[in-house]
């Protein structure tokens, strides 16, 4: 190959800046810059191989042939490995190749913006380790599984290694699967940036796919450095998509089954971040399986970014599991700016959703970004695990697991692990089975449980804030099902400003039960409410309200309510405290409402001392008819109070 001159690699890239610049996709204006290192559209064997790559261009298209092969392996060796907007790359291998691996020896990313296609069902590796650039045109057209990794080698088990820096001569003896990728040397330059958006067909619901991707079921995996997608997408239908990197040389184990590949990240190597952007998306959906992993330092999902698993619209069957999404990272975890993670059972649709797992040091979702796991088909719905070292933070956000309107299955639980939790700005962690919705009857299964374990402090502040988990709307629409419990293990609780904790029915099943347990103080203030109860048009019994603490203070508008306004009866509520239980305007009240029908249920206070001020009270009532509701029918609950000390009732 020739270097071209440097003036002409300016009009090169500047030309080719404004072509992919023209291109209009949304009503946005797309522009994309590549690392060119004055080499375009080259795809140039290096000469390293036994038998060399020979690379063919005629019409924008490079026919690749030769290679040196071992076994089910073909091995091929590139100088540079670029193709531009408009070009295609084709690998002509022989139908019994299992494995494409090409690696680039060169000191050039490689800049595809063009299509790569490759014969057979053999799964592409393309190892470059100075980076690798998708451009917003850029396609992939193969019958196996794809990775793209800026290692410096592939390990083959204990036989041997195939390394672009060190340019070795593959042993016959490589005719195993590779097991690792070898990052003996990081390149902090060198990243994996994903721009494409080009058509891709229709996924197996029949919608339009855009992005790269590999045929349904395989994998696509994209391994760094750093890894980015900005407006870029991702598609595995029923397959695997994988995202990670390396901050520091180590190995990464590759798991290789068939045309299904996947990563094992060692624990004690430092990681490098991943980031999705500017609607960025990860399609994994289809009819069974579906997996999305990602590994690394710090990820980022930004700007109503999505990662998409689950079953897809119409499809399943009544064996039929979707498959999970994993993030994993040693650092921070940012979801935000409108941007979700789901794993959905899909109208229409037959089928066990999967689910959603967060492990990070800490974890926050932000600016209208959710996370989510609900059944809108025939199907249980997945579980929401997040666990964080440190803080896990919502703020104006949500994390759900519900069973929708038209849905027949489980709800799925949420489960939060960490050193503290916050939810600020109208968040909101959801278990429901939703009502009917237009055409669409009500949902039919028990709501999911939420279960937060935390060392330190909750802290729920605000208006539209807390835990919910209810049975939607009137058993006349046929809403049918159990609510989920709401459990919280903490070192100190503050619920305050009109937050609120509550387990509701409203159909036909039982509210779930809230329990809070603190090694610390209980606080509940400013208009603050926890409710379990049986709400009017809905037949079940109320869930009790349990509270376990050092210290339990009930301020300034602050109630526990345990109440039937339904048919069935009001749960219990509980109060434990090895010191005070503290009321200052505020209540505890258990209560069969007007137009309910049912037993009251008690209140126990068991304390060191009980304290009731400004106002503050412990009731029990069957209230009187109002407005058209005729009166409480059921007998009214005790009151229990058993202090070890002084009970103080003053004003």
């Amino acid at each position: 190959m020739t270097r071209c001159r440097q003036h002409w690699c300016w009009k090169f890239a500047l030309g080719s800046w404004l072509v992919m610049g023209s291109a209009i996709g949304e009503g946005v204006l797309q522009t994309f810059t590549f690392p060119f290192n004055c080499a375009f559209a080259q795809i140039t064997p290096d000469s390293t191989l036994p038998n060399n790559s020979r690379v063919t261009t005629q019409n924008n298209i490079s026919t690749i042939e030769g290679g040196t092969q071992a076994g089910s392996n073909l091995f091929h060796s590139f100088g540079e490995f670029s193709v531009l907007t408009g070009g295609t790359a084709i690998f002509n291998n022989a139908a019994d190749i299992q494995n494409i691996i090409s690696r680039v020896t060169g000191g050039s990313a490689s800049n595809i913006d063009g299509l790569i296609r490759a014969n057979g069902t053999a799964n592409l590796f393309l190892i470059n380790p100075n980076g690798i650039v998708f451009g917003q045109n850029a396609q992939l057209n193969i019958g196996g599984s794809f990775v793209a990794s800026t290692a410096n080698a592939l390990q083959f088990g204990n036989v041997g290694f195939f390394s672009a820096t060190e340019k070795n001569i593959p042993s016959p003896l490589l005719t195993i699967n590779p097991s690792a990728l070898l990052f003996n040397q990081i390149n902090q330059n060198a990243t994996i940036q994903n721009n494409s958006v080009a058509p891709a067909g229709k996924d197996p619901a029949g919608f339009d796919a855009f992005g790269l991707r590999v045929p349904d079921g395989k994998s696509l995996l994209l391994m760094g450095g750093n890894v980015s997608m900005d407006r870029g997408r991702l598609n595995a239908f029923g397959g695997r998509v994988e995202l990670g990197g390396l901050g520091e040389p180590g190995s990464v184990t590759l798991g290789v089954d068939g045309n299904n590949l996947s990563l094992i990240f060692p624990a004690d190597v430092a990681r490098a971040s991943v980031s999705l952007t500017n609607q960025a998306a990860i399609y994994v959906e289809g009819a069974g399986g579906g997996n999305i992993a990602v590994n690394s330092k710090n990820l980022e999902i930004l700007g109503g970014s999505i990662l998409s698993g689950g079953i897809g619209q119409g499809l399943g069957t009544s064996e039929t599991v979707a498959g999970d999404i994993t993030l994993n990272a040693t650092g921070e975890i940012k979801v935000a700016g409108g941007s979700s993670v789901q794993n959905l059972v899909r109208l229409g649709t037959v089928g066990n959703g999967g689910n959603i797992t967060i492990d990070s040091s800490s974890f926050s979702l932000r600016d209208g970004a959710q996370l989510e796991v609900s059944t809108f088909g025939q199907g249980n719905a997945g579980n929401v695990t997040v666990g964080a070292l440190n803080a896990v933070d919502l703020a104006d956000a949500g994390i759900l697991s519900t069973v929708e309107a038209g849905g027949v299955g489980k709800g799925g639980n949420i489960d939060i692990n960490a050193a503290t939790l916050s939810l600020i700005d109208g968040s909101q962690l959801v278990t429901i089975t939703r009502a009917a919705f237009n055409t669409q009857p009500a949902g039919r299964g028990d709501a999911g449980n939420v279960n937060v374990n935390v060392t330190g402090t909750v802290d729920i502040a605000g208006e539209k804030n807390g835990l919910f988990s209810a049975i939607g709307s009137s058993v006349e629409t046929g809403t049918v099902g159990n609510g989920g419990n709401i459990t919280i293990d903490s070192g100190s609780f503050l619920l305050s400003d009109r937050a609120v904790l509550t387990a509701s029915t409203s159909g036909l099943g039982n509210a779930g039960n809230v329990t809070v347990r603190t090694l610390d103080a209980f606080t509940a203030a400013s208009n603050t409410y926890i409710f379990s109860t049986v709400s009017a048009g809905g037949v079940g019994k109320g869930g009790n309200i349990d509270i376990n603490a050092a210290k339990v203070s009930l301020i300034d508008g602050a109630q526990l309510i345990a109440s039937s306004f339904g048919q069935g009866n009001a749960g219990n509520v509980t109060v434990r405290a090895l010191d005070a239980v503290d009321l200052a305007d505020a209540g505890i009240f258990s209560t069969v409402e007007a137009g309910g029908v049912g037993k009251g249920g008690n209140i126990d206070i068991n304390a060191a001392k009980l304290s009731l001020i400004d106002g503050a009270q412990l009731a029990t009532v069957t209230r009187r008819a109002f407005n058209t509701q005729p009166a409480g029918q059921g007998d009214a609950g005790n009151v229990n109070v058993n202090v070890t000390g002084t009970v103080d009732i003053a004003g």
